[in-house]
């Protein structure tokens, strides 16, 4: 992304597979793949910046490549998403959200297959190697009870305090043994999807 305001210094993936829980199985395994970009902060050290429209035109490009990358290491069809990140000490919390709006978002949906629910989404200021969970959630409707889930994400290096880390995150199903009732996915493809 040489030329862009993001300039990816490197990225990062995470595969986790639960394959029981409670020494219980339901069958198949969960799948959860996490896909970082640390990127360069073109806002890093400026204290207040009022227009981060640069960041957000430019988080689509982001958006497309994590999700390409998350769907190829899951290798399988997406049911739940997330994202989420990390902003460097001498930047802000905004700085990162404006990376995550609906740019990114719609272009991370359409690169994972699609969905009609909103992305969960968590951000925070951090130094290099803090741990962030971001939430999960069925992709076409958030009410499905039974997604609703998280990854824990730690990248060693970064960020450094001038970088943002950009999160994107799917799993291949819900939890396993979910029992809390809610809507079902059989329920949402019937009914055709998010409210």
């Amino acid at each position: 992304m040489a030329g862009s305001p993001l300039e990816v210094r490197k990225t990062f993936a995470q595969i986790e597979a639960v394959r029981s829980s409670a020494g219980r199985s339901d069958g198949e395994e969960l799948r959860k793949v996490a896909v970082c970009a640390v990127i360069r902060n073109p806002y890093a050290g400026q204290g207040y910046v009022d227009d981060l429209s640069g960041v957000i035109s430019a988080s689509n490009e982001l958006g497309r490549s994590l999700g390409l990358e998350a769907v190829r290491l899951l290798g399988q069809p997406v049911e739940s998403y997330g994202k989420g990140g990390l902003v460097g000490s001498e930047g802000e919390q905004e700085h990162v959200n404006a990376a995550l709006t609906s740019v990114f978002g719609d272009a991370f949906r359409e690169a994972i297959g699609g969905g009609k629910a909103w992305i969960t989404s968590m951000t925070k200021p951090a130094v290099a190697g803090d741990v962030i969970d971001v939430p999960t959630a069925y992709k076409d409707d958030v009410w499905v009870r039974g997604h609703y889930d998280g990854v824990q994400i730690r990248v060693p290096d970064a960020p450094h305090p001038d970088e943002l880390v950009v999160i994107g995150v799917v799993t291949n199903r819900g939890r396993l043994n979910a029992r809390v009732g809610g809507m079902s996915v059989a329920e949402v493809a019937e009914k055709g999807g998010a409210r």
